[in-house]
C-alpha cells in the first residue's frame, strides 16, 4: 500500500516514507484464544455486552474469551464501566491468552455505520501507540451487518496515521494488524482483495491531500499520476500534456488560471483498458487539480476564508488518481476509463488573470472573468471538452467548487448535479455500496441569467444565492449533449476538520461505479 510522494524543494520540506501496517486477514476458525502479539481488540455493540443472571457474556466470543481467563475480562470491564458505547474503549492486561493485552472497542448500539468501523480502526491504532505494539489482530463480537469488504476497508483505514510530515516522524510501532473471522474460501479472498486494493487507493489519496503546496506541486502530481501507471503499466497508459500543447489544443480557460504562478501547470491524462476482452464501456473521471488556490486578484481575505487548507483544492484529483491505483490493481473488464486532472496553481503575479479579463476556452466559448476566486470551474472547462472529445458515453467531474455547497449539506456529504435521472442512479448506488454519502442537487436552469455577459458568453461566477447550483450550471456549458455527465461538489467532506486531516472522499464510490459499468 506505501506509495511515496515525489520530492519538490521549497522550504527544504521533505516527507518520511511511512510504510502504513501490513494487513493480514486470517482464517474465521482461527481461535482467538490462541492468537499470539500484543493486542487482541474486539469491536462489540452495546448489545454484545448483555449478561445473563450471573453477570457473564451471553455474547459467544466473548463468553470464550472470559471462559479461557476464568471471567476477569467480564468483571474488570464492569469495573471500568465498559458498556460498548461509541468511542469507548478499555484495554486489559490479563493473564491466560496468546495476546499480551485484550481492548475491548466499542460500536455503540448497532454497528450498522461504515464510519463506525473507521473508528474501530482508529480506535485499535491509539490503543496500540501507548503500549508500542506493533502486531495486533482485530476482531468483531458480531460479524454479520453490512458487507465484510466495506467493514474491512473502513477498519484498515481507520488502523492508518499520515506523520510524513512530523520531525518525529519514526516508523511507527504498529507492525501488522490481523483481520480475524470473516470467512476463508474464494469468495473472501476475493472481497478482502478488494478491500486492500480499495485502502491502497484512498490511502494515496489521503496523503495527496494531505501534503502541503510547497511538497506538492502541479508537477509532483503530474509525476504520482505517471508512477501510478508504471506501476500497472499493464492496463493503465500516462500522457502528461505542457503549457505548449494546451495552448495547441486552445485551452485558455485553463491556461488563464495557471498564468499567474512560476509552477507550470500540468495537463494529466491516464487511461485504464482491460487486460484482456472487448470494450463494452467508455467512461471518463475528471478532477479538479487546484494544488493551491489563493484566490488570484481576488484573494481569499478576512475570518473563515482558510487559505491556509487550500492545498486540499485538489481534493477531486487526488479522488480520481487515487481510483486510478485501485481500479489498477482490481483490473475491471469491458470498461475503458480516462482519468483526466487539469493541474495548476491559483496564484498572484504581473502575468496573472485580472478580474474583467475575457478567455476563452477549448470548445470556442467566451468567458468573463468576474471573480478569478471562482477558479476551478475554469480548469474543469477544458478538462471536461477534453473529456468529452475522448468518445466516452459518460462523464464524472469532482470538485472542491463552492463553499454554498458546504453550507447546504454540511461537512460529511458532497452534492451531485446531473440532468441525467439513469446516472444519477449509478453513482448514488455506488456511493451507498462504498460508504459514502451523497445529495442529488436541482440544476434550475432559469439560475443561469445570472451567468450571462454583456460583453462574453458568460460569467464565471453568479451570485451568491445558489451558487453552487450555478457552478454546475456553467460546467454544463462544456458537455456535449450526447455525453451523460455529472458533477460531484465535495468541499465539504474532503477534509475533517475534527481529525484535522484529508478524509479520502469519493474513491470508494468512484471506484463502485466503474465496477457497475463493467462486464
Amino acid at each position: 500500500m506505501a506509495h511515496s510522494i515525489a520530492r519538490a524543494t521549497l522550504g527544504l520540506t521533505q516527507p518520511s516514507n511511512i510504510d502504513p501496517p501490513k494487513i493480514s486477514f486470517a482464517a474465521k476458525d482461527v481461535d482467538l484464544v490462541e492468537w499470539k502479539g500484543d493486542i487482541l481488540a474486539v469491536g462489540v455493540t452495546e448489545k454484545d455486552l448483555v449478561r445473563d443472571d450471573n453477570s457473564k457474556f451471553k455474547n459467544s466470543l466473548l463468553k470464550k474469551l472470559d471462559s479461557k481467563l476464568q471471567g476477569l475480562l467480564s468483571d474488570a470491564s464492569a469495573e471500568e464501566e465498559f458498556t460498548g458505547k461509541s468511542g469507548q474503549s478499555t484495554v486489559l492486561r490479563l493473564p491466560g491468552l496468546g495476546a499480551k493485552r485484550v481492548a475491548l472497542i466499542g460500536l455503540g448500539s448497532g454497528a450498522s455505520a461504515t464510519s463506525t468501523y473507521r473508528s474501530l480502526g482508529e480506535a485499535v491504532a491509539a490503543a496500540a501507540k501507548p503500549s508500542r505494539a506493533s502486531n495486533v489482530a482485530i476482531a468483531l463480537a458480531s460479524p454479520e451487518g453490512i458487507p465484510a469488504e466495506l467493514k474491512l476497508t473502513r477498519t484498515v483505514l481507520g488502523t492508518f496515521d499520515d506523520i510524513r510530515f512530523k520531525s518525529e516522524s519514526k516508523q511507527p510501532a504498529l507492525k501488522s494488524v490481523d483481520i480475524i473471522g470473516f470467512g476463508t474460501g474464494p469468495e473472501i479472498e476475493k472481497k478482502l482483495k478488494y478491500a486492500g486494493d480499495v485502502c491502497s487507493g484512498i490511502i494515496l489519496g489521503k496523503q495527496l491531500v494531505n501534503a502541503p503546496a510547497n511538497v506538492l506541486t502541479p508537477g509532483v502530481l503530474a509525476g504520482e499520476a505517471v508512477k501510478i501507471a508504471s506501476e500497472h503499466s499493464d492496463v493503465l497508459s500516462a500522457k502528461i500534456l505542457d503549457v505548449e500543447q494546451c495552448i495547441e489544443l486552445k485551452m485558455g480557460s485553463y491556461l488563464g488560471v495557471a498564468a499567474a504562478s512560476t509552477n507550470p501547470p500540468h495537463f494529466i491524462h491516464l487511461c485504464y483498458k482491460p487486460p484482456s476482452g472487448e470494450v463494452k464501456n467508455k467512461l471518463a473521471l475528471v478532477g479538479k487539480g487546484l494544488t493551491f488556490d489563493s484566490g488570484g486578484y481576488n484573494i481569499k481575505t478576512g475570518p473563515g476564508c482558510s487559505i491556509e487548507l487550500m492545498k486540499v483544492d485538489m481534493g477531486g484529483a487526488a479522488a480520481v488518481l487515487g481510483a486510478a491505483k485501485a481500479l489498477g490493481q482490481i483490473k475491471p473488464a469491458g470498461v475503458e476509463v480516462h482519468f483526466i486532472v487539469a493541474a495548476c496553481e491559483n496564484m498572484i503575479s504581473g502575468t496573472g488573470m485580472r478580474p474583467g479579463d475575457i478567455i476563452t476556452a477549448s470548445n470556442g466559448k467566451t468567458i468573463e472573468v468576474n471573480n478569478t476566486d471562482a477558479e476551478g470551474r475554469l480548469t474543469l472547462a477544458d478538462a471536461l471538452v477534453y473529456a468529452c472529445n475522448q468518445g466516452v458515453e459518460k462523464v464524472v467531474d469532482l470538485a472542491t467548487l463552492t463553499g454554498a455547497c458546504v453550507v447546504a449539506l454540511g461537512p460529511s456529504i458532497a452534492g451531485v448535479f446531473t440532468p441525467s435521472d439513469d446516472l444519477a442512479k449509478e453513482v448514488v448506488g455506488a456511493s451507498e455500496a462504498g460508504g459514502e454519502k451523497l445529495w442529488r442537487m436541482p440544476l434550475e436552469e432559469s439560475y443561469w441569467e445570472s451567468m450571462k455577459s454583456c460583453v462574453a458568453d458568460m460569467v464565471n461566477t453568479g451570485g451568491r444565492q445558489g451558487g453552487s447550483i450555478t457552478a454546475a450550471l456553467f460546467l454544463k456549458q462544456f458537455v456535449n449533449e450526447k455525453v451523460q455527465w455529472m458533477h460531484i461538489d465535495m468541499a465539504g467532506p474532503v477534509y475533517s476538520d475534527k481529525k484535522k486531516g484529508a478524509t479520502g472522499f469519493g474513491i470508494s464510490t468512484l471506484v463502485e461505479w466503474v465496477l457497475k459499468n463493467s462486464s
